[in-house]
């Protein structure tokens, strides 16, 4: 029963990070935690490396709906996935009440963070002419890339988390990328970060690999129903999906 309990939430949260186009590992955290009673250095470890399997889905998914920058998002998610392996075994110095409390507050800010930006997009003039071009060459994009990738990257590693709004928030201010552009990059960015990471928590002993079947099933096939909804559902509420849903996790991973 326990099992088909995990299999179903994971798929209906599934759905939604499919949608938002994020990993999602920090609301996976909090679930394992508070509705299923894991420790949360496991639950850190069993969620990032969960965190590939249902971004490779979703990735395909949006990839082929045309959402993903295929070249900015190998650059960052390399870059990142070198952060994460480096960091990843860090938590383990980090006592787990402790530990818990700066996942939390790292989600919040994350959502936080990322409803700043959507509100200054919001005013940013609309009129023909006055948006910059992406940013997708040059010295300047190569920077701005693998800043993201490196500090989003150590983010994932250290508190299990897959810096999805991070991750968003520097594909839109830095290389000036629209937002359902960045909402489908970023899943595929997550992919390499998830991987390396895993393999960290896993080379610690931190990975629960029963947990993590159960988690993959359910997740990877809600996430590939939910990224097709991105661009069919009006932006308004991918906005609102985009900001809530890490704020959602760090309420329950607090509580």
């Amino acid at each position: 029963m326990l099992m088909l309990e995990i299999v179903f939430v994971m798929f209906l949260l599934g759905m939604l990070l499919g949608f938002v186009g994020a990993g999602g590992s920090g609301f996976i955290i909090s679930l394992l935690t508070v509705a299923f009673g894991y420790p949360i250095h496991v639950a850190l470890g069993t969620a990032l490396a969960a965190m590939f399997f249902s971004s490779l889905s979703g990735s395909i998914s949006h990839y082929r709906e045309g959402n993903a920058v295929l070249k900015t998002g190998l650059i960052v998610g390399f870059t990142g996935a070198a952060g994460a392996w480096v960091s990843s075994g860090w938590s383990t110095y980090i006592p787990e009440g402790r530990l818990g409390m700066l996942t939390s507050i790292m989600l919040f800010t994350s959502g936080l963070a990322l409803w700043l930006r959507l509100v200054l997009v919001s005013r940013r003039p609309h009129a023909a002419g006055t948006e910059s071009p992406v940013l997708n060459s040059g010295l300047r994009y190569w920077l701005y890339a693998l800043l993201i990738g490196a500090v989003t990257g150590m983010l994932s590693g250290l508190f299990g988390i897959g810096s999805t709004p991070f991750i968003q928030l520097g594909l839109m201010l830095l290389l000036n990328m629209p937002m359902r552009f960045a909402a489908g990059t970023t899943m595929l960015v997550i992919i390499p970060i998830a991987l390396a990471g895993g393999a960290g928590y896993m080379r610690i002993g931190y990975l629960d690999l029963q947990l993590l079947l159960l988690v993959v099933i359910g997740t990877m096939s809600g996430s590939y129903v939910g990224a097709k909804f991105t661009k069919r559902v009006p932006a308004f509420w991918l906005k609102v999906s985009m900001v809530i849903t890490p704020m959602i996790g760090a309420a329950i991973l607090w509580l």
